[in-house]
């Protein structure tokens, strides 16, 4: 009892966590780039990667958290599928109108129910599936005005939402098959991610801005901002593999949408920005989206951990055990203790 408590305030710690620092980091990544024109946005991650990568090796001679080498390949194919997920969604919102990219977000939680049942087996029960379609359907009023279509940005938009659906799923089933921390995934796969878009991110951000961005003029406020944000997405990098590896990918795009709302309204209130009755309808239906997504997941987590229970308290019945020439009850115990993590 005392493991679920302890399990369900680590859930909530880290989604908390997740909202307040991505909350943050959108604040002071507009500033940068919309007050003081820092338009680099792909440079700017993979030094947001470097900053998190050097803030976790300092972690583990510190002795915070423990070095658990696994499968390199599979490390070195997770952190550059990362990294050319987040340049392609860079890519997808200079190629495409920002109604469209908001477009491209949603679609990310349809495609990785669709990825995660066909591939992996899981089940989806039709309340969660309702309860997803509310939330989306308000999201897509707050956020989608304008639908302008391309060639070049509906193929990008559709390798962007693929990769960052792989990357998530692969991210929660790295940590569980390798029996590894959202932490040391992290640290391990943070340099092949920064790599990735240290190389490709000058070109792509001079693509989309007709900018260099080593020409740049770096005052000293710019750089403050830089430095802020840097600090900032350490704990964005960190509660994301840290939200992912506890609940699911399905899971982070819904609290994903929440910080969406969030921001709308943060804009709206410390910012001013403008904002319409279609918005705040859009921000209401998303929020009953997400309460029900959040009951109906309980729910289905509470039977299935009653269901647990009760296997194990079968298998280790009197009755079970009179059978011992069938069932060596020990086993048994075990294999149903770690059926129930």
């Amino acid at each position: 009892m005392s493991e679920s408590k302890g399990f369900h305030l680590g859930t909530i710690g880290a989604l908390s966590l997740s909202v307040v620092s991505s909350v943050s980091i959108v604040i002071c990544n507009k500033a940068l780039i919309s007050s003081l024109g820092f338009h680099f946005a792909t440079t700017l991650t993979s030094w947001h990667l470097l900053v998190t990568f050097c803030s976790l090796h300092v972690a583990l001679r510190m002795k915070l958290f423990e070095h658990k080498p696994f499968d390199q390949r599979a490390v070195v194919g997770f952190g550059v599928l990362n990294g050319i997920s987040i340049g392609l969604l860079n890519l997808s919102l200079g190629f495409n109108s920002v109604g469209f990219y908001q477009m491209t977000k949603l679609a990310i939680i349809p495609c990785t129910v669709f990825l995660e049942t066909v591939f992996l087996k899981k089940k989806f029960s039709r309340s969660i599936q309702l309860s997803l379609a509310v939330l989306l359907s308000g999201v897509g009023i707050a956020t989608v005005t304008d639908l302008q279509l391309n060639a070049l940005g509906s193929i990008l938009s559709a390798l962007a939402v693929v990769t960052t659906c792989v990357a998530q799923i692969m991210t929660n089933t790295i940590q569980k098959n390798f029996n590894v921390s959202s932490t040391q995934l992290l640290y391990q796969s943070c340099p092949y991610q920064a790599l990735t878009l240290l190389i490709s991110g000058p070109f792509l951000d001079k693509l989309l801005t007709n900018e260099n961005v080593f020409a740049f003029s770096y005052t000293t406020q710019v750089l403050a901002f830089i430095i802020l944000s840097c600090l900032i997405s350490v704990s964005v990098n960190f509660s994301t593999f840290l939200v992912i590896g506890k609940t699911s990918p399905v899971s982070y795009q819904v609290l994903g949408h929440l910080k969406t709302c969030l921001v709308l309204a943060f804009g709206y209130i410390l910012l001013h920005n403008p904002f319409s009755w279609r918005n705040i309808l859009g921000i209401m239906i998303a929020l009953v989206g997400m309460i029900l997504y959040s009951y109906y997941c309980t729910h289905t987590s509470k039977v299935k951990a009653s269901e647990a229970s009760d296997r194990i308290a079968t298998r280790t019945s009197p009755l079970s055990q009179a059978k011992g020439d069938e069932f060596d009850p020990l086993i048994k115990l075990e294999s149903g203790a770690k059926g129930v993590q």
